[in-house]
């Protein structure tokens, strides 16, 4: 018996369970207050990757977007590599702007795609993302009018402010309908950016939570 005892004594300690690190995204947008409270509010409600979401500080030209992405994605490479901690960079960089009338549209594109940057692009602005959370894309519209479906149908008193917490029950929808609208520009073999598009369910996906 004492034997037994002692052979018991010898197992090896049970292994304390371990964790993958979170994964580590940089989100650069160029809205200042619907997109960054958006996904404040998503990242809130959900726990995935470890996101930060900056704003950048002059609104009208993604180039400048992505140009301050770039900038962020190489500075941490090369702190990265600095000390020694691969964690120290991003996993991945995403851009979030809109397609509007921006005069640089076309050379954001280019420089993101140039510097492995990821994109979230929504044509012709966020609320389409929005609007895909509470009903099917009303199709090609101008900017003006899909902010004012938002207000006469779903979200009385829209301003550009947004409430997660008023559009977390149709995440899961808005998911479906954009991969839908981007399943339709692949087929036809249309500008994968074109109207009506967003990007956004992209980065959601990235990010984990769904």
């Amino acid at each position: 018996m004492g034997g037994r005892s002692r052979d018991r004594d010898r197992r090896p300690a049970r292994r304390a369970p371990s964790r993958e690190p979170k994964r580590r995204l940089l989100v650069v947008c160029e809205g200042k207050r619907t997109e960054p409270e958006y996904l404040r509010g998503y990242l809130a409600a959900h726990r995935g990757s470890a996101v930060e979401v900056v704003i950048h500080p002059e609104r009208g030209d993604p180039k400048k977007v992505v140009e301050m992405a770039k900038d962020a994605h190489t500075k941490a490479k090369k702190l990265a590599k600095q000390q020694h901690d691969p964690f120290l960079a991003y996993d991945q960089v995403w851009c979030v702007f809109d397609r509007d009338d921006h005069e640089h549209f076309d050379d954001a594109i280019q420089m993101a795609q140039a510097n492995d940057l990821q994109l979230a692009v929504s044509n012709p602005c966020f609320e389409l993302w929005l609007l895909l959370h509470l009903r099917e894309s009303p199709g090609e519209r101008h900017r003006d009018d899909l902010r004012a479906l938002l207000r006469k149908d779903h979200l009385p008193g829209y301003d550009k402010r947004v409430r997660f917490s008023d559009l977390a029950a149709g995440v899961k929808d808005a998911i479906a309908r954009a991969e839908r609208l981007a399943q339709d520009a692949e087929r036809l073999g249309d500008d994968p950016h074109k109207n009506p598009t967003t990007g956004v369910f992209r980065l959601l996906r990235a990010i984990g939570c769904e």
